[in-house]
């Protein structure tokens, strides 16, 4: 069954010509919204296959149109839906690269191979990605993504080696 990744939402209309702002959570928009790509929205349990016709960035937003979708009138529907890609998709990824998805539910070990817990959630800051690690009986360790923190990804055996560093623990 094909799984489907979020690459933005749908936040409003712009200008006239069928244009929507998108605010995208994919790091690649220009490798994303390329014309003739394919997305498919979704909201609310409807879902419509969608391709791009052409794409811009406008302040802190992607400006994305859809073939067959010419004017505002066509497009005012969209708004607060949210654009993904079928597993099919996904882009190629660099060594030392990898999905959100694939780092939730990984279970987080310490230098000597303690379990800390699983990710549950990543935040992303803006400087730099804050992992959230569930822990039992305590409460979430929140953990930067930066190097000496963030020891090791392993996503084959869905396990992080991590170096909690003094003053994250507390």
């Amino acid at each position: 069954m094909m799984e489907f990744y979020d690459v933005g939402k749908v936040v409003n209309t712009h200008g006239l010509k069928g244009e929507v702002r998108v605010l995208s959570v994919t790091s690649n928009p220009a490798d994303r919204y390329y014309v003739g790509a394919p997305l498919i929205w979704f909201k609310d349990g409807e879902q419509i296959d969608l391709t791009v016709r052409s794409h811009r960035v406008h302040k802190n937003f992607d400006l994305v149109a859809f073939e067959d979708y010419p004017s505002i009138n066509e497009v005012e529907r969209f708004v607060g839906g949210v654009l993904r890609v079928g597993d099919d998709q996904l882009l190629e990824l660099e060594d030392n690269e990898f999905y959100l998805h694939e780092i939730i539910g990984c279970t987080v070990v310490d230098e000597s191979g303690d379990t800390l817990g699983k990710i549950k959630d990543i935040l992303a800051t803006g400087a730099n990605d804050v992992w959230v690690v569930q822990r039992q009986n305590k409460k979430d360790l929140l953990l930067p993504y930066i190097e000496p923190v963030i020891l090791d990804v392993d996503i084959e055996n869905q396990r992080v080696t991590v170096h909690v560093m003094e003053g994250l623990d507390e």
